[in-house]
Formats: C-alpha cells, structure tokens, sequence
C-alpha cells in the first residue's frame, strides 16, 4: 500500500469515530420516561439560540433516615416544539405530567437541559393550597395570641 491509501483510511477511521462520538453524545436517546408535578415556569431565553426552558417541582417524602420530612425536586427541562411550550406557558402553578426524552449531551439550539420534553400527557389544576389567615391589626395596636 502506498503512503495515500493509509493516510486516507486513517482518515476515514477518525471520521467515523468522531460521527459516532458526536451521535451517542447528542442525538442518541439514553432514556424517556414521564414526570409529574407543579410547573414552577417555562421561559423563553438564550442569547444566541433562544430556548424554552422550564421547571417542574416535584413533591415527595424522604425516607425514615431523613426523619419521614417534606421535600421537593426540582426537574429542569427544554422544550423544542414551540406549540407544546406555548401550552405549557398557559399552566404554570399546574400539576402536569410531561413526557420527556433525555439525552448524553445538551445542544445549544435544543436547549440548555439534557432533559427534552416532548409531550404533555395531562394537566390538573393544583390541589387546593392551605394559606395563612390574615389577622387584622387591633386598633389598640396590641396582638394576644
């Protein structure tokens, strides 16, 4: 073999690694599954590729280790389809169920999450939220509790 033919294999070789590379790191869909909770917010941001970028907050109880207490997760995802973010937009404070791709590597012009949502399965308005009286302060300007 002359010394073209190799270089020109070795070449096709390094090509070929870099495209498979730059597929399992990017386009490659490593899991999908369906997450449910308040969205907190979906905005419109970047500054050269604008995204949708969202939050959803979950709710849950930590094991008896963490003393059985409240706690929250949050879920930070990009949306790609503008029809399906600007129905998210019109949910905020919603329980929703999202159903969401997720990927090895984020792209810029895809989003800033490795969490892409695809579709919307379901939204509820939230449940009824416990808010704290508000007592009016006496005239005489002292509180008894």
């Amino acid at each position: 073999m002359n010394r073209g033919k190799i270089t020109a294999i070795i070449a096709a070789v390094i090509l070929l690694a870099a495209a498979v590379f730059v597929y399992f790191k990017f386009y490659f869909v490593f899991g999908s599954g369906v997450k449910a909770g308040e969205l907190n917010q979906i905005v419109y941001k970047g500054w050269v590729w604008k995204t949708y970028e969202g939050r959803l907050i979950q709710t849950g109880f930590k094991g008896a280790k963490g003393g059985g207490s409240l706690q929250s997760n949050e879920f930070n995802f990009s949306v790609v389809n503008k029809r399906i973010a600007d129905s998210l937009m019109r949910c905020s404070g919603k329980q929703v169920e999202l159903h969401y791709k997720e990927y090895n590597g984020m792209l810029p012009w895809r989003g800033m999450q490795r969490y892409v949502v695809d579709s919307i399965i379901c939204v509820t308005p939230s449940p009824a939220v416990n808010t704290i009286p508000i007592i009016p302060e006496p005239e005489d300007g002292t509180f008894s509790l």
